[in-house]
């Protein structure tokens, strides 16, 4: 029997999602994904539990009305200090994206995360470390970094300026923020070790919780991305142009351009 489309909402507070909403329409590309970003308050990264709680349910305010089959939360920031509430709140499954620290614990050595403030200051973050993370692990709250690209995602230079990332040692990195994904080879460079983030693990998730056990996504995690009669993408944010912008440009970098 042929599945059904169905909406899906995607949240982020601004244009770091986007990686996410990618790799979940390569997976399920005859869905309608809803994307909102908080364009007005982004980054929420340095921003205190309590407001960034209310930020949140003030963007997802009426989401119920669009009936969708499940909520993904690309923000690691508000997976960190939301997930419990929303999954409280909403009938529908909510999906939160977290930082690959199990994945870095296989290479050993010395694990350095890149998050934001409220991220490891969180309860769950500190948990999830203190279970899964490679003995030897630094945690940074890099508090410009989201914001720097979100301000220059279309013109990011090869290497990023001083300040923006800690000068240490490591044997592998965690990018504990969606945003700092499309920095991700320059930090790769920076560190010259493995660069995990949690976007595929993610995706796999939401797969799974849309009831899907074997789809057109390709089996070596290659992009098979929706094409253009196939692609439904809403927009709820300011800069709507930008952002199927940047969603057209990270299909095209994966040589998989619809």
């Amino acid at each position: 029997m042929e599945r059904r489309s169905t909406s899906v909402v995607v949240f982020d507070s601004g244009i770091g999602g986007l990686n996410l909403l990618c790799a979940c329409a390569a997976r399920v590309p005859d869905a309608h994904y809803y994307y909102i970003a908080d364009t007005e308050n982004v980054p929420y990264g340095n921003r205190p539990h309590e407001e960034i709680m209310r930020l949140t349910l003030s963007a997802l305010d009426g989401i119920e009305e669009l009936e969708p089959a499940a909520l993904v939360v690309a923000c690691n920031t508000v997976t960190a200090n939301c997930i419990d509430e929303l999954r409280h709140m909403y009938s529908f499954p909510v999906v939160g994206i977290q930082p690959a620290v199990k994945q870095a614990a296989r290479c050993g050595g010395r694990c350095l995360v890149l998050a934001t403030k409220s991220t490891i200051a969180s309860p769950s973050f500190i948990n999830l470390v203190n279970r899964f993370a490679p003995a030897d692990t630094t945690a940074v709250g890099c508090e410009q970094l989201a914001a720097y690209v979100e301000q220059n995602v279309l013109s990011l230079p090869e290497e990023l300026p001083d300040g923006l990332l800690p000068d240490v040692r490591a044997d592998s990195v965690v990018l504990g923020c969606t945003h700092y994904a499309f920095v991700k080879r320059q930090i790769e460079s920076k560190y010259n070790c493995p660069v995990f983030d949690g976007t595929e693990g993610t995706a796999a998730h939401f797969l799974e919780i849309m009831g899907i056990a074997d789809h057109s996504y390709a089996k070596n995690g290659d992009f098979r991305p929706p094409t253009e009669k196939e692609l439904k993408i809403t927009y709820k944010c300011q800069n709507s142009v930008k952002y199927a912008q940047i969603v057209k440009y990270l299909f095209s970098i994966h040589g998989r351009g619809s």
